[in-house]
This record gives structure tokens, sequence and C-alpha cells, in this order.
């Protein structure tokens, strides 16, 4: 079987830590968004509230997001091309900063808080180590191809 990094029904997008550029989430989303314009994107969902995040912080839409993916090749290509579109010229150490937040965030309201309970008990009713949205995503995919919780 080939290998196709965009079929994400036969495997998960990269990790929300997976960083691009300092931004947590973008290499996830491209791979979710290339997915998609595939018609390959399985039971993922593009321009999820996690998605959302990210372009509300770079000051982008999904349109603007899935163009750039569809005249681009590269994730470096990608990362160029939303410098430069976006409004924004953000410092380093705004990037690191909201990267490390991200990455540490877990349910903030009690509509989230029960979505996460409830996905967790599904998933791996036995781990008390998850905490974060992070650590959810990363747990789904991993059991989701196979893996054991």
């Amino acid at each position: 079987m080939d290998y196709d990094p965009f079929d994400l029904t036969q495997h998960p997008p990269r990790s929300p830590r997976v960083q691009l550029g300092g931004f947590v989430l973008l290499p996830r989303v491209i791979d979710k968004g290339r997915a998609l314009l595939k018609g390959k994107i399985g039971e993922y969902k593009f321009n999820c509230p996690m998605d959302q995040k990210l372009f509300s912080f770079l000051q982008i839409n999904e349109k603007q997001f899935l163009e750039i993916l569809s005249k681009t090749s590269s994730d470096k290509e990608v990362l160029k091309e939303i410098l430069k579109i976006s409004p924004l010229s953000l410092a380093s150490w705004q990037i690191e900063n909201w990267s490390s937040f991200l990455q540490r965030s877990g349910p903030s309201d009690l509509e989230s808080k029960k979505f996460f309970v409830t996905s967790l008990e599904q998933i791996a009713p036995d781990r008390e180590d998850i905490g974060s949205w992070f650590d959810l995503l990363d747990l789904d995919d991993y059991v989701s191809f196979g893996g054991r919780p």
C-alpha cells in the first residue's frame, strides 16, 4: 500500500504539539486541510474549534487557509504565505507564549468540560493523566488507529 501523508482514513494527522514556525497546531491543520481538499479527511473535522484558535490568532479564515494549501506544496511555503496575508506582525515571543498556552489548555467552561470528560470516558476511562486538549487529541489519534489506551 502506498503511503499518502494526507489520507486521514489511513493514519492520523500530525500531533497538535508539532510546530511549524513556532506555531503549534499548524502542521496538524495543514494535514487536515490537505486531506479535505483530496476528499480523504475521514472522521476528522477541518475548521473545528481548535483549528479556529489558530485561524483567530493568525487573523485569517479557513477559506484563506484552504486557498493557500491549494497553491502550495510544502509546509515551508504554507508558513510563508500565511505570514504574508496575516495582518499581524508577530514576534517570536508572542508565538511562543501562544503555543505554550495552547499546549497546556484544557476545557474552560461547563459545556467543554462535559465534552472532554465524555470523550475521555469513551476512549480511555482509566486514564487519569489526560488533562489538556492536546493530551486528548493525541490519545484519540493513537486509539483510533489501533493503539491501546
